[in-house]
């Protein structure tokens, strides 16, 4: 998601470059894990129940008999960056990595609506829950989700209302309630600014009345309370939106939340000349969570 880059500058130190020492790299990151025969690395297509349609998904499975740990990652609006060499990262490391389409986006059917977004994302976890989809080799105790910019924002309020999960990841995340405080014409060149590609049944208008009318509960800074317990990891960047993340920071931290951690990188909105950064910030980090009892 391109939105709001034109918000004001995150003002904040910014880390040091990072330094890319074979010491500060995981190994899956540029190691390829040993070939199992007997069960092999694969890539699935999935169709996902959803409303009353099946979206896209593809799922990628590690080697091993498993079950995998595994991240439900969310894409951003209109969702140009998968983030799919992320994904494969993910994969080497172990963990299994269902990506998938919301409603209305890259050719899954039905109309695009911010709110079914967040019931997509509760049906990918259904889904990955489910003992019928044991083949995939998915451990359903040990789930987190994932998502990066309008993803974030997704991944933010699905962890507010889904204790079971072992954390959430937000990657430079917009904040859809913020994008609603706006006047509607603002908010509807600001949608348009970020294009409609791949986005079927609707329009900014559409999509800026829908925001309009539920700024509050689109507002994940509002969801930090049920965040307090969370093991959330807050990745920002010099793309305009970190204050958005930060403002929901500092409100866990101010809650008592005790898993909460945050990282900027001064790079931007799609971490472009710092992907390797992102992984091993990502898989020092998933390396950290403890099933949930």
């Amino acid at each position: 998601m391109r939105i709001w880059i034109a918000a004001a500058a995150f003002a904040a130190v910014p880390l040091p470059a990072f330094a890319a020492s074979p010491a500060d790299i995981p190994a899956a990151i540029y190691t390829d894990p040993p070939a199992d025969k007997a069960h092999p690395a694969a890539m699935e297509v999935v169709h996902i129940p959803t409303g009353d349609v099946r979206i896209n998904g593809v799922v990628y499975v590690p080697a091993g008999a498993g079950p995998h740990p595994t991240v439900v990652f969310c894409h951003g609006l209109p969702g140009l960056e998968k983030n799919l060499d992320l994904a494969q990262a993910m994969r080497r490391a172990g963990w299994t990595v269902i990506t998938f389409n919301y409603r209305g986006s890259w050719g899954s059917p039905g109309d695009y609506r911010f709110a079914q977004n967040l019931e997509d994302a509760d049906a990918v976890l259904a889904f990955a829950r489910d003992p019928a989809n044991a083949k995939l080799r998915i451990d359903p105790k040990r789930l987190v989700i994932m998502g990066h910019s309008m993803g974030g924002w997704v991944t933010a309020l699905t962890a507010a209302h889904d204790k079971q999960l072992l954390g959430a990841a937000m990657i430079s995340a917009g904040n859809m309630g913020w994008l609603g405080k706006l006047p509607r014409d603002q908010a509807v060149q600001t949608l348009r600014n970020n294009g409609m590609e791949a986005l079927a049944g609707t329009t900014p208008e559409i999509m800026a009345d829908e925001i309009l009318a539920n700024t509050d509960r689109f507002d994940f800074v509002k969801a930090a309370p049920q965040l307090a317990k969370t093991n959330l990891f807050v990745l920002t960047s010099d793309d305009g939106l970190a204050p958005m993340s930060n403002a929901l920071s500092t409100a866990v931290a101010k809650g008592g939340g005790t898993g909460l951690k945050s990282v900027h990188v001064t790079t931007d909105h799609s971490w472009s000349d710092a992907r390797i950064r992102l992984q091993a910030e990502i898989l020092s980090w998933l390396a950290t969570l403890k099933p949930v009892d």
